[in-house]
Protein backbone atom coordinates (compact mmCIF):
# COMPACT_ATOMS: atom_id res chain seq x y z
CA UNK A 1 0.00 0.00 0.00
CA UNK A 2 1.41 3.39 -0.92
CA UNK A 3 2.25 5.67 1.95
CA UNK A 4 -0.16 8.61 1.98
CA UNK A 5 0.91 11.33 4.37
CA UNK A 6 -1.20 14.45 4.82
CA UNK A 7 -0.13 17.48 2.85
CA UNK A 8 1.83 20.11 4.72
CA UNK A 9 0.14 23.44 5.39
CA UNK A 10 2.21 26.35 4.20
CA UNK A 11 2.77 29.12 6.77
CA UNK A 12 0.46 32.06 6.29
CA UNK A 13 1.53 35.67 5.99
CA UNK A 14 -0.30 38.88 6.82
CA UNK A 15 -2.12 40.41 3.81
CA UNK A 16 -0.99 43.75 2.43
CA UNK A 17 -2.94 46.58 4.06
CA UNK A 18 -4.09 47.90 0.68
CA UNK A 19 -5.79 44.74 -0.49
CA UNK A 20 -8.02 42.00 0.83
CA UNK A 21 -6.61 38.58 1.62
CA UNK A 22 -7.53 36.01 -0.98
CA UNK A 23 -7.64 32.38 0.03
CA UNK A 24 -6.19 29.94 -2.47
CA UNK A 25 -8.71 27.51 -3.85
CA UNK A 26 -8.20 23.99 -2.51
CA UNK A 27 -6.83 21.42 -4.89
CA UNK A 28 -9.58 19.34 -6.54
CA UNK A 29 -10.24 15.90 -5.11
CA UNK A 30 -8.93 13.05 -7.22
CA UNK A 31 -11.71 10.84 -8.62
CA UNK A 32 -11.78 7.69 -10.71
CA UNK A 33 -11.90 8.52 -14.41
CA UNK A 34 -13.43 5.23 -15.52
CA UNK A 35 -15.51 4.35 -12.48
CA UNK A 36 -14.83 1.51 -10.06
CA UNK A 37 -13.94 -1.81 -11.74
CA UNK A 38 -15.15 -5.16 -10.47
CA UNK A 39 -12.75 -7.12 -8.28
CA UNK A 40 -11.06 -9.99 -10.13
CA UNK A 41 -11.19 -13.03 -7.85
CA UNK A 42 -11.31 -16.02 -10.23
CA UNK A 43 -8.81 -17.62 -12.57
CA UNK A 44 -11.10 -16.81 -15.49
CA UNK A 45 -11.24 -13.17 -14.49
CA UNK A 46 -7.47 -13.10 -14.09
CA UNK A 47 -7.05 -14.37 -17.65
CA UNK A 48 -9.20 -11.48 -18.90
CA UNK A 49 -7.28 -8.93 -16.82
CA UNK A 50 -3.93 -10.32 -17.95
CA UNK A 51 -4.94 -10.14 -21.62
CA UNK A 52 -6.08 -6.53 -21.25
CA UNK A 53 -2.91 -5.48 -19.45
CA UNK A 54 -0.72 -7.27 -22.00
CA UNK A 55 -2.47 -5.37 -24.78
CA UNK A 56 -1.93 -2.03 -23.05
CA UNK A 57 1.03 0.23 -23.70
CA UNK A 58 3.70 1.90 -21.60
CA UNK A 59 4.56 1.35 -17.95
CA UNK A 60 2.24 -0.34 -15.46
CA UNK A 61 1.18 1.35 -12.22
CA UNK A 62 0.97 -1.24 -9.47
CA UNK A 63 0.18 -1.20 -5.76
CA UNK A 64 -0.72 -3.73 -3.08
CA UNK A 65 -2.81 -3.55 0.07
CA UNK A 66 -1.78 -5.51 3.14
CA UNK A 67 -3.36 -5.92 6.57
CA UNK A 68 -0.57 -4.46 8.67
CA UNK A 69 -1.71 -4.04 12.26
CA UNK A 70 -4.18 -6.92 11.90
CA UNK A 71 -2.28 -9.87 10.44
CA UNK A 72 1.07 -11.46 11.22
CA UNK A 73 1.83 -12.11 7.58
CA UNK A 74 2.81 -9.44 5.08
CA UNK A 75 0.75 -10.95 2.29
CA UNK A 76 -1.05 -8.92 -0.35
CA UNK A 77 -4.84 -8.94 0.04
CA UNK A 78 -5.51 -6.73 -2.99
CA UNK A 79 -3.38 -5.79 -6.00
CA UNK A 80 -4.22 -2.72 -8.08
CA UNK A 81 -2.91 -2.24 -11.63
CA UNK A 82 -3.38 0.42 -14.28
CA UNK A 83 -1.95 0.74 -17.78
CA UNK A 84 -2.61 2.99 -20.74
CA UNK A 85 -5.15 1.31 -22.98
CA UNK A 86 -6.06 -1.27 -20.32
CA UNK A 87 -7.62 0.83 -17.56
CA UNK A 88 -7.58 -0.11 -13.87
CA UNK A 89 -7.82 -3.66 -12.55
CA UNK A 90 -8.31 -4.79 -8.95
CA UNK A 91 -7.06 -8.32 -8.31
CA UNK A 92 -7.85 -10.34 -5.18
CA UNK A 93 -5.01 -12.88 -4.96
CA UNK A 94 -6.34 -14.82 -1.98
CA UNK A 95 -8.45 -17.38 -3.83
CA UNK A 96 -6.27 -17.57 -6.96
CA UNK A 97 -4.45 -20.78 -7.78
CA UNK A 98 -1.68 -18.80 -9.52
CA UNK A 99 -0.88 -15.29 -10.72
CA UNK A 100 1.45 -16.60 -13.43
CA UNK A 101 -0.73 -15.20 -16.27
CA UNK A 102 -0.41 -11.74 -14.76
CA UNK A 103 3.35 -12.06 -14.39
CA UNK A 104 3.58 -13.14 -18.03
CA UNK A 105 1.41 -10.21 -19.14
CA UNK A 106 3.66 -7.73 -17.33
CA UNK A 107 6.94 -9.25 -18.53
CA UNK A 108 9.34 -6.67 -19.89
CA UNK A 109 7.25 -3.67 -18.80
CA UNK A 110 8.32 -1.00 -16.35
CA UNK A 111 6.47 -1.17 -13.05
CA UNK A 112 5.64 2.10 -11.30
CA UNK A 113 5.45 1.73 -7.53
CA UNK A 114 5.41 4.19 -4.68
CA UNK A 115 7.70 3.11 -1.82
CA UNK A 116 8.66 -0.08 -3.64
CA UNK A 117 10.32 -1.69 -0.62
CA UNK A 118 6.89 -1.88 1.04
CA UNK A 119 5.23 -3.80 -1.79
CA UNK A 120 7.97 -5.81 -3.51
CA UNK A 121 8.13 -8.57 -0.84
CA UNK A 122 4.38 -9.27 -0.84
CA UNK A 123 4.22 -9.12 -4.64
CA UNK A 124 7.13 -11.53 -4.91
CA UNK A 125 5.34 -13.86 -2.49
CA UNK A 126 2.50 -14.28 -5.02
CA UNK A 127 4.86 -14.66 -7.97
CA UNK A 128 4.98 -11.09 -9.27
CA UNK A 129 8.51 -9.76 -9.85
CA UNK A 130 9.49 -6.76 -11.98
CA UNK A 131 12.40 -6.63 -14.39
CA UNK A 132 12.30 -2.83 -14.46
CA UNK A 133 10.75 -0.35 -12.04
CA UNK A 134 10.27 3.32 -11.23
CA UNK A 135 9.77 4.26 -7.57
CA UNK A 136 8.02 7.62 -7.29
CA UNK A 137 8.78 7.96 -3.58
CA UNK A 138 12.51 7.34 -4.02
CA UNK A 139 12.58 9.67 -7.03
CA UNK A 140 10.94 12.33 -4.89
CA UNK A 141 13.69 11.94 -2.31
CA UNK A 142 16.40 12.28 -4.94
CA UNK A 143 14.72 15.47 -6.14
CA UNK A 144 14.73 16.91 -2.64
CA UNK A 145 10.98 17.04 -2.01
CA UNK A 146 10.61 17.56 1.77
CA UNK A 147 7.69 15.13 2.01
CA UNK A 148 7.29 12.19 -0.31
CA UNK A 149 4.07 10.44 0.73
CA UNK A 150 1.91 9.66 -2.28
CA UNK A 151 -0.84 12.11 -1.36
CA UNK A 152 1.65 14.91 -0.81
CA UNK A 153 3.46 14.31 -4.10
CA UNK A 154 0.21 14.08 -6.05
CA UNK A 155 -0.94 17.39 -4.58
CA UNK A 156 2.46 19.07 -5.02
CA UNK A 157 3.23 17.81 -8.52
CA UNK A 158 -0.22 17.27 -10.04
CA UNK A 159 -2.35 19.65 -7.98
CA UNK A 160 -4.92 17.08 -6.84
CA UNK A 161 -5.92 15.85 -3.38
CA UNK A 162 -6.21 12.16 -2.50
CA UNK A 163 -8.41 10.45 0.04
CA UNK A 164 -6.62 9.11 3.11
CA UNK A 165 -9.36 7.66 5.29
CA UNK A 166 -8.77 3.91 4.67
CA UNK A 167 -4.97 3.72 4.90
CA UNK A 168 -5.09 1.62 8.08
CA UNK A 169 -7.99 -0.65 7.09
CA UNK A 170 -8.00 -4.42 7.61
CA UNK A 171 -7.62 -5.48 3.97
CA UNK A 172 -8.10 -9.14 4.88
CA UNK A 173 -11.80 -8.30 5.33
CA UNK A 174 -14.12 -10.03 2.86
CA UNK A 175 -16.07 -8.75 1.07
CA UNK A 176 -14.12 -5.51 0.75
CA UNK A 177 -16.40 -2.46 1.13
CA UNK A 178 -16.90 -0.28 -1.93
CA UNK A 179 -15.34 2.86 -0.34
CA UNK A 180 -12.19 0.85 0.40
CA UNK A 181 -12.00 -0.35 -3.18
CA UNK A 182 -12.38 3.19 -4.49
CA UNK A 183 -9.57 4.30 -2.19
CA UNK A 184 -7.37 1.45 -3.43
CA UNK A 185 -8.10 2.15 -7.11
CA UNK A 186 -7.13 5.80 -6.63
CA UNK A 187 -3.64 4.73 -5.57
CA UNK A 188 -2.85 3.85 -9.19
CA UNK A 189 -5.15 6.38 -10.89
CA UNK A 190 -2.47 9.04 -11.45
CA UNK A 191 0.70 7.05 -10.80
CA UNK A 192 1.63 7.01 -14.51
CA UNK A 193 1.15 10.76 -14.81
CA UNK A 194 3.11 11.34 -11.60
CA UNK A 195 5.93 9.18 -12.91
CA UNK A 196 6.13 11.16 -16.16
CA UNK A 197 6.34 14.50 -14.36
CA UNK A 198 8.97 13.29 -11.92
CA UNK A 199 11.00 11.57 -14.67
CA UNK A 200 11.13 14.87 -16.58
CA UNK A 201 12.32 16.63 -13.44
CA UNK A 202 15.03 14.02 -12.91
CA UNK A 203 16.27 14.69 -16.44
CA UNK A 204 16.21 18.46 -15.93
CA UNK A 205 18.22 18.24 -12.70
CA UNK A 206 20.78 15.74 -14.01
CA UNK A 207 19.61 13.04 -11.61
CA UNK A 208 18.06 10.59 -14.07
CA UNK A 209 21.11 8.30 -13.97
CA UNK A 210 21.13 8.37 -10.17
CA UNK A 211 17.51 7.25 -10.19
CA UNK A 212 18.15 4.52 -12.74
CA UNK A 213 20.90 3.04 -10.58
CA UNK A 214 18.69 3.23 -7.50
CA UNK A 215 15.78 1.54 -9.27
CA UNK A 216 18.03 -1.23 -10.59
CA UNK A 217 19.33 -1.74 -7.06
CA UNK A 218 15.76 -2.16 -5.78
CA UNK A 219 15.12 -5.11 -8.10
CA UNK A 220 17.11 -7.32 -5.73
CA UNK A 221 15.60 -5.86 -2.56
CA UNK A 222 15.10 -8.28 0.33
CA UNK A 223 13.79 -7.18 3.74
CA UNK A 224 16.51 -7.18 6.38
CA UNK A 225 16.41 -10.15 8.73
CA UNK A 226 16.41 -8.65 12.20
CA UNK A 227 18.80 -10.22 14.69
CA UNK A 228 17.35 -10.35 18.21
CA UNK A 229 14.07 -8.87 16.99
CA UNK A 230 12.70 -9.15 20.53
CA UNK A 231 14.95 -6.25 21.54
CA UNK A 232 12.65 -3.95 19.60
CA UNK A 233 9.93 -4.53 22.19
CA UNK A 234 8.76 -1.08 23.25
CA UNK A 235 10.01 -0.32 26.77
CA UNK A 236 12.53 -3.17 26.94
CA UNK A 237 15.31 -0.62 27.57
CA UNK A 238 13.78 0.01 31.01
CA UNK A 239 14.44 -3.55 32.17
CA UNK A 240 17.24 -4.05 34.67
CA UNK A 241 19.27 -7.23 34.73
CA UNK A 242 19.84 -10.02 32.28
CA UNK A 243 17.13 -12.26 33.74
CA UNK A 244 14.50 -9.62 33.12
CA UNK A 245 15.80 -9.36 29.56
CA UNK A 246 15.59 -13.14 29.29
CA UNK A 247 11.97 -12.99 30.44
CA UNK A 248 11.15 -10.36 27.81
CA UNK A 249 12.78 -12.53 25.15
CA UNK A 250 10.88 -15.64 26.24
CA UNK A 251 7.53 -13.86 26.34
CA UNK A 252 8.19 -12.21 22.98
CA UNK A 253 9.10 -15.53 21.36
CA UNK A 254 6.04 -17.25 22.83
CA UNK A 255 3.79 -14.44 21.62
CA UNK A 256 5.42 -14.51 18.18
CA UNK A 257 4.77 -18.24 17.80
CA UNK A 258 1.10 -17.81 18.69
CA UNK A 259 0.75 -14.84 16.36
CA UNK A 260 2.35 -16.70 13.46
CA UNK A 261 0.08 -19.70 13.96
CA UNK A 262 -3.06 -17.56 14.14
CA UNK A 263 -1.90 -14.99 11.55
CA UNK A 264 -2.66 -12.15 13.94
CA UNK A 265 -0.39 -9.20 14.60
CA UNK A 266 1.47 -9.92 17.88
CA UNK A 267 0.37 -6.74 19.62
CA UNK A 268 -3.26 -7.86 19.42
CA UNK A 269 -2.43 -10.93 21.48
CA UNK A 270 -0.28 -9.28 24.12
CA UNK A 271 0.93 -5.65 23.97
CA UNK A 272 4.60 -4.83 24.45
CA UNK A 273 3.80 -3.01 27.67
CA UNK A 274 2.40 -6.23 29.18
CA UNK A 275 5.60 -8.10 28.26
CA UNK A 276 7.70 -5.47 30.03
CA UNK A 277 5.65 -5.45 33.24
CA UNK A 278 5.60 -9.27 33.39
CA UNK A 279 9.37 -9.41 32.79
CA UNK A 280 9.87 -6.92 35.60
CA UNK A 281 7.56 -8.61 38.13
CA UNK A 282 8.41 -12.23 37.19
CA UNK A 283 5.18 -13.67 38.70
CA UNK A 284 5.33 -17.38 39.51
CA UNK A 285 1.75 -18.49 38.80
CA UNK A 286 -1.32 -17.61 36.77
CA UNK A 287 -3.09 -15.72 39.54
CA UNK A 288 -0.08 -13.52 40.27
CA UNK A 289 0.48 -12.95 36.56
CA UNK A 290 -3.07 -11.78 35.89
CA UNK A 291 -2.97 -9.60 39.01
CA UNK A 292 0.18 -7.82 37.84
CA UNK A 293 -0.72 -4.15 37.21
CA UNK A 294 -0.47 -3.41 33.51
CA UNK A 295 -0.60 -7.03 32.36
CA UNK A 296 -3.45 -7.03 29.87
CA UNK A 297 -4.39 -7.87 26.31
CA UNK A 298 -6.71 -10.21 24.45
CA UNK A 299 -4.40 -13.15 25.05
CA UNK A 300 -3.38 -12.29 28.62
CA UNK A 301 -5.75 -14.77 30.21
CA UNK A 302 -6.31 -17.08 27.25
CA UNK A 303 -2.63 -17.94 26.98
CA UNK A 304 -1.72 -17.42 30.63
CA UNK A 305 -0.33 -20.94 30.96
CA UNK A 306 2.06 -20.21 28.07
CA UNK A 307 3.27 -16.98 29.69
CA UNK A 308 3.77 -18.63 33.09
CA UNK A 309 5.68 -21.51 31.51
CA UNK A 310 7.94 -19.08 29.62
CA UNK A 311 8.75 -17.17 32.81
CA UNK A 312 9.47 -20.42 34.66
CA UNK A 313 11.97 -21.48 31.99
CA UNK A 314 13.79 -18.18 32.42
CA UNK A 315 13.99 -18.61 36.19
CA UNK A 316 15.70 -21.95 35.63
CA UNK A 317 18.24 -20.64 33.10
CA UNK A 318 21.92 -20.38 33.93
CA UNK A 319 23.66 -17.02 33.57
CA UNK A 320 25.28 -18.20 30.35
CA UNK A 321 21.86 -18.80 28.77
CA UNK A 322 20.60 -15.28 29.47
CA UNK A 323 20.89 -12.57 26.80
CA UNK A 324 23.63 -9.97 26.97
CA UNK A 325 22.64 -6.51 28.06
CA UNK A 326 23.68 -5.01 24.71
CA UNK A 327 23.03 -6.69 21.35
CA UNK A 328 25.94 -8.23 19.52
CA UNK A 329 26.60 -6.82 16.10
CA UNK A 330 29.14 -7.21 13.32
CA UNK A 331 29.55 -3.48 12.78
CA UNK A 332 31.52 -0.81 14.59
CA UNK A 333 30.45 0.52 18.00
CA UNK A 334 28.17 3.52 18.18
CA UNK A 335 30.03 6.68 17.09
CA UNK A 336 29.30 8.40 20.42
CA UNK A 337 31.84 6.07 22.03
CA UNK A 338 34.61 6.69 19.49
CA UNK A 339 36.01 9.81 21.15
CA UNK A 340 37.31 7.80 24.11
CA UNK A 341 38.06 4.56 22.30
CA UNK A 342 39.51 5.72 18.98
CA UNK A 343 40.09 9.51 18.79
CA UNK A 344 41.40 9.36 15.20
CA UNK A 345 38.32 7.43 14.05
CA UNK A 346 36.17 9.96 15.89
CA UNK A 347 37.83 12.84 14.00
CA UNK A 348 37.40 10.95 10.72
CA UNK A 349 33.71 10.36 11.34
CA UNK A 350 32.92 13.90 12.39
CA UNK A 351 34.73 15.39 9.40
CA UNK A 352 33.09 12.92 7.01
CA UNK A 353 29.65 13.50 8.50
CA UNK A 354 29.98 17.24 8.05
CA UNK A 355 31.09 16.74 4.45
CA UNK A 356 28.10 14.48 3.76
CA UNK A 357 25.69 17.05 5.17
CA UNK A 358 27.24 19.76 2.97
CA UNK A 359 27.11 17.58 -0.14
CA UNK A 360 23.51 16.62 0.53
CA UNK A 361 22.57 20.27 0.83
CA UNK A 362 24.38 21.18 -2.38
CA UNK A 363 22.63 18.41 -4.32
CA UNK A 364 19.23 18.89 -2.65
CA UNK A 365 18.63 15.39 -1.33
CA UNK A 366 18.47 13.70 2.09
CA UNK A 367 21.88 12.78 3.47
CA UNK A 368 20.79 9.15 3.95
CA UNK A 369 20.12 8.92 0.21
CA UNK A 370 23.53 10.37 -0.57
CA UNK A 371 25.18 7.53 1.36
CA UNK A 372 23.73 4.92 3.69
CA UNK A 373 24.74 5.97 7.24
CA UNK A 374 25.96 2.46 8.10
CA UNK A 375 28.38 2.54 5.16
CA UNK A 376 29.83 5.80 6.44
CA UNK A 377 30.28 4.43 9.96
CA UNK A 378 31.95 1.26 8.75
CA UNK A 379 34.31 3.10 6.40
CA UNK A 380 35.36 5.68 8.97
CA UNK A 381 35.90 3.04 11.67
CA UNK A 382 38.09 0.84 9.46
CA UNK A 383 39.30 2.79 6.39
CA UNK A 384 41.81 1.43 3.86
CA UNK A 385 45.39 1.33 5.14
CA UNK A 386 47.00 3.32 2.33
CA UNK A 387 47.39 7.08 2.64
CA UNK A 388 48.48 7.74 -0.91
CA UNK A 389 45.61 9.95 -2.14
CA UNK A 390 45.13 8.20 -5.49
CA UNK A 391 45.36 4.69 -4.01
CA UNK A 392 43.14 5.70 -1.10
CA UNK A 393 40.47 7.05 -3.46
CA UNK A 394 40.47 3.79 -5.39
CA UNK A 395 40.31 1.73 -2.19
CA UNK A 396 37.46 3.85 -0.80
CA UNK A 397 35.46 3.33 -3.99
CA UNK A 398 36.04 -0.42 -3.80
CA UNK A 399 35.03 -0.53 -0.14
CA UNK A 400 31.87 1.48 -0.78
CA UNK A 401 30.94 -0.82 -3.67
CA UNK A 402 31.45 -3.86 -1.44
CA UNK A 403 29.06 -2.34 1.11
CA UNK A 404 26.44 -1.82 -1.59
CA UNK A 405 26.83 1.85 -2.53
CA UNK A 406 25.80 2.69 -6.06
CA UNK A 407 28.36 4.14 -8.51
CA UNK A 408 26.74 7.59 -8.51
CA UNK A 409 27.06 7.74 -4.73
CA UNK A 410 30.70 6.67 -4.75
CA UNK A 411 31.48 9.25 -7.42
CA UNK A 412 29.96 12.06 -5.37
CA UNK A 413 31.36 11.21 -1.94
CA UNK A 414 34.79 9.65 -2.51
CA UNK A 415 36.71 12.93 -2.62
CA UNK A 416 35.15 14.19 0.59
CA UNK A 417 35.72 10.89 2.39
CA UNK A 418 39.36 10.71 1.29
CA UNK A 419 39.84 14.23 2.61
CA UNK A 420 38.29 13.31 5.97
CA UNK A 421 40.54 10.26 6.32
CA UNK A 422 43.73 12.14 5.49
CA UNK A 423 42.86 15.13 7.67
CA UNK A 424 41.98 12.99 10.69
CA UNK A 425 45.49 11.50 10.78
CA UNK A 426 46.87 14.94 11.63
CA UNK A 427 47.00 15.61 15.36
CA UNK A 428 44.81 18.57 16.34
CA UNK A 429 47.78 20.76 17.25
CA UNK A 430 49.71 19.91 14.08
CA UNK A 431 49.61 22.31 11.13
CA UNK A 432 47.70 21.02 8.13
CA UNK A 433 49.90 20.08 5.14
CA UNK A 434 50.15 22.74 2.47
Amino acid sequence: MADREPAETEPTTEPSPDRDAVEAAPAPLLVLRDGLPEVVDTDEGLAEASAALAAGTGPVAIDAERASGYRYSNRAYLIQLRREGAGTWLVDPIEMTTLAPLQEALAGSEWILHAATQDLPCLREVGLTPTSLFDTELAGRLLGYPRVGLATLVETVLGQRMRKEHSAADWSTRPLPTPWLEYAALDVEVLIELRDHIAAELEETGKAEWARQEFDHLLDFEPAVRVDAWRRTSGVHRLRGRRALGAARALWEARDAIAAERDVTPGRILPDSAIVVAATAMPTDRRALLATPGFHGRGAGRYSATWVEALQRVREMSEDELPARAPRGDGPPHPRTWGDREPVADRRFKAARESMLNLAEVHHLPVENLLTPDYLRRLMWAPPATRDPADLALAVREQLAAFGARPWQAELVTGALVGAILLADIEPDEPAPE
